[in-house]
């Protein structure tokens, strides 16, 4: 399985193209999927993302895509990687138009920025901001702390309770930026924007 290419998975609601491009870049095979068969066969997985945390869960699983990476990460172990709104699905639900449940691979829940937390600060969240990390390894080899991504986003993933190496982003509140436990990582910010600290952490990724 290790030739296989990377697997960009297509639902209608990603920065697609700039990924394809940044992992093409690194000099990786990469196939854009959206067949549930594809998906569980693959071993290792971006999920792009932006837009409706509600939306995007309905278009997952009225095309069975939900089920399929459910099915390639957990029971197949393979690796992925969301991004933006791709790492928002991972965890377990979302307040956005309501209470959504997401596809709880990690347990963390996703909520928007408050005016009140913020004091003062925009939302969105937008543009380059810095990063600190629980550990240089892993996904973050080669990254030092305070190393600026880009960011476009009006809801967080809360840090409570995650069990993995991390990413803390501080924009009023300190929130969960990107991690990676086990096979299953997710960044809030856009690498394939984020120039070469983007290019580095994708290359992590691809290699651990």
């Amino acid at each position: 399985m290790a030739n296989l290419p990377v697997a960009v998975i297509d639902y209608g609601m990603g920065n697609i193209w700039s990924v394809i491009s940044a992992v093409k870049y690194l000099g990786r095979d990469v196939e854009l999927v959206s067949d549930p068969e594809i998906i569980v066969g693959s071993d290792i997985m971006i999920l792009p993302g932006v837009g409706s945390f509600g939306r995007a869960m309905q278009v997952l699983r009225e095309r069975g895509i939900d089920q399929a990476i459910h099915s390639a990460v957990i029971d197949n172990g393979a690796k992925i990687l969301g991004i933006c709104l791709g790492m928002q699905l991972l965890g377990s639900s979302s307040t956005e138009g309501g209470d959504t449940q997401g596809l709880d691979l990690i347990a963390n829940s996703v909520e928007r920025f408050s005016p009140a937390e913020l004091g003062g600060a925009k939302i969105p969240h937008v543009g380059f901001n810095a990063i600190n990390f629980s550990e240089e390894a892993g996904l973050f080899q080669d990254l030092p702390n305070s190393s600026d991504f880009y960011f476009t986003h009006s809801y967080r993933m809360l840090i409570e309770n995650f069990k993995g190496r991390y990413a803390i982003c501080s924009y009023g509140i300190d929130f969960l930026a990107a991690f990676e436990l086990d096979n299953i990582c997710g960044t809030q910010f856009h690498p394939e924007k984020s120039q070469t600290n983007g290019l580095i952490l994708l290359k992590n990724f691809l290699e651990i």
